[in-house]
């Protein structure tokens, strides 16, 4: 006699939220396929929470092919908020909950940040939605109370699918830069995403860099000082003659003419969580050097580039944990909770044993810890390397000898 699953007749529907990442379309295929193995039909939400208002995006992803390699979502995603917000201040959930009911979804998993993983619990709390989140951020911001280990010290760390292959990104970035920088013997000042907190800058030091500025350390009139004096003595101290200085997106940088500390907005227009789209620090910053230094010093935008591409093995095994986990939050039918990894761990760890959860209501944001960051030199600490080891590997960049004879002249 056939056994009957124990979900048979039930709805899981899936849903991406905010910025992409290279490991969502891993997330969506890892939380459906072992969904399915439960007994639930699997739907998909498109565009985030844009796909539950009106008459609904709702697409079937029970038993058909899905490539959770390629990197973004194919569910695509949006910076919806169904709650009132200053750029929208329709309430929107009684659109959402209608079509929850039309759809006859009995279990949501929404994918995403602080933002999207925020709404979904305040509708978990406020209308009973059976909800579980799933961490996304390139950024790698997001508290997952995941601790690390170092030399008997441990700190409170993070780490989200998407920021590993992020990582790997940036580090190759940097690596390809110092090259063009080597050639010219310039400083190339790169900026990398990040609007609250400096994890992703750090990979840059994996590619070859050394200072670099995060939105932790708000740059004051003091303190930039300081900057220029590490830069110039780093830059006369380096044999190549040329350094890449990773800055993130979100740097307060002092401001002469207002005497303020700012970030540089790319367009000051809001989305509606509230974020204004940030760009452009590292021309600042770039252009103040050379006027300041008198060395050569060009900006340039990572941009897009971390987020794009195809999920890396790390993410990939990192996507199935955290869904082995999911199920147990599933068999539980403990919802409002966020599958997360447990301790700082290489790939061969990657594990449910390793993985716990945490209540939705304690995610929020965490910056870099402390540890992570020398803000006397504006480097990142052994510390912090050794958090991306376990993540990335050790750092492997080239270096071209340059120690040729001088030649002179002969009278």
């Amino acid at each position: 006699m056939k056994q009957e699953k124990l979900f048979a007749g039930k709805t899981l529907a899936i849903l991406s939220g905010g910025g992409d990442t290279p490991a969502i379309n891993s997330s969506i295929e890892s939380v459906r396929n072992r969904a399915l193995m439960l007994g639930f039909k699997v739907y998909g939400i498109r565009t985030g929470w844009k796909g539950l208002l009106g008459d609904g995006d709702i697409v079937d992803l029970t038993n058909r092919p899905y490539n959770g390699l390629y990197g973004g979502t194919a569910l695509r995603s949006s910076r919806t908020n169904p709650f009132p917000s200053k750029k929208n201040p329709e309430d929107r959930v009684p659109q959402v909950m209608k079509n929850l009911k039309r759809y006859k979804i009995d279990v949501l998993v929404t994918i995403g940040g602080d933002d999207t993983n925020g709404a979904a619990k305040r509708l978990y709390e406020q209308e009973g939605i059976p909800v579980i989140g799933f961490p996304k951020t390139i950024d790698n911001d997001l508290r997952t109370l995941t601790m690390h280990s170092f030399n008997g010290k441990e700190t409170d760390a993070v780490i989200c699918p998407g920021f590993p292959s992020a990582a790997k990104s940036i580090a190759e970035f940097a690596t390809r830069l110092k090259t063009t920088a080597e050639s010219h013997q310039r400083i190339m000042v790169m900026e990398v995403m990040g609007r609250d907190a400096g994890w992703l800058t750090g990979a840059g030091t994996f590619g070859g860099s050394t200072i670099s500025l995060i939105p932790e350390l708000e740059m004051t009139k003091e303190r930039k000082e300081r900057f220029f004096d590490a830069v110039a003595d780093t830059y006369k101290n380096n044999q190549n003659k040329s350094l890449i200085i990773p800055v993130s997106e979100g740097v307060r940088w002092y401001n002469e003419k207002t005497g303020t500390c700012d970030v540089v907005y790319a367009s000051t227009e809001q989305d509606e969580y509230g974020h204004a789209r940030l760009g452009g620090v590292c021309g600042t910053i770039a252009s103040e050097i050379s006027a300041k230094l008198k060395i050569d010093a060009r900006a340039q935008m990572t941009g897009y580039y971390p987020r794009s591409g195809m999920c890396n093995a790390y993410d990939r095994r990192l996507t199935q944990a955290l869904a082995d986990k999911a199920v147990d939050l599933l068999l539980r039918e403990e919802y409002g909770q966020m599958p997360v990894l447990k301790k700082v761990c290489s790939y061969g760890e990657l594990e449910e044993f390793n993985c716990g959860s945490i209540d939705m209501g304690k995610i929020g944001n965490r910056p870099l810890p402390t540890e992570y960051f020398d803000e006397t030199k504006f480097v990142f600490t052994d510390m912090y390397k050794d958090f991306l080891e376990h993540i990335i590997g050790k750092p492997e960049f080239e270096t071209f000898c340059t120690d040729f004879p001088k030649v002179h002249p002969i009278d």
